[in-house]
């Protein structure tokens, strides 16, 4: 079983699976190989039905983390899933029924939900306005605002930086 911070790694794997490179937004699950190999990475099973379903869940979840949609909009996704209890010595854990095909889909929105409820505003989006990465900011003071600090938050750092030194100069005639 894996633990809630594999998880949020999970969900954070499938929310950037859309990186812009060199300008342009490319999707790491177009490909049928690199998705058969990212969804068994991930614990899936690799099949395309299984693929539509992660697919649809990750852009619903971009879309609610950027503020674009409402987070009902998820509800289809969930749609006919069940829980039940598993008792053993250790307490009780909750087995999710849903078709195996489903079930990464429906993990993803699982996993966004906790996130909501334990670190509420933790989950957003890079601040670089070029960038399409999610970050979720597990600092003590919840002031992350880049989803890498070595390429975007450097590459904002230097723009603000450029932009004041040629504001200190002045028009050049």
């Amino acid at each position: 079983m894996a633990s809630e911070r594999e998880r949020q790694d999970a969900l954070l794997d499938l929310l950037n699976s859309t990186p812009v490179v060199s300008g342009v937004v490319r999707d790491e699950l177009a490909d049928p190989e690199a998705a058969r190999s990212w969804q068994r990475a991930h614990g899936g099973n690799g099949t395309e039905e299984e693929l539509r379903g992660l697919v649809q869940a990750r852009d619903a979840l971009q879309d609610v983390v950027r503020g674009a949609r409402s987070a009902t909009t998820l509800a289809p996704l969930l749609k006919s899933v069940t829980s039940r209890p598993d008792v053993t010595p250790e307490g009780v854990s909750w087995e999710l029924d849903t078709p195996p095909e489903r079930r990464m889909a429906v993990e993803a929105v699982l996993a966004w939900s906790t996130v909501q409820q334990t670190m509420p505003g933790r989950l957003r989006p890079c601040a670089n306005p070029e960038c399409r990465r999610f970050l979720i900011d597990r600092s003590k003071t919840n002031k992350a605002r880049w989803c890498s600090m070595a390429v975007c938050g450097n590459r904002m750092k230097a723009r603000r930086h450029y932009q004041r030194t040629r504001d200190a100069v002045g028009p050049l005639n």
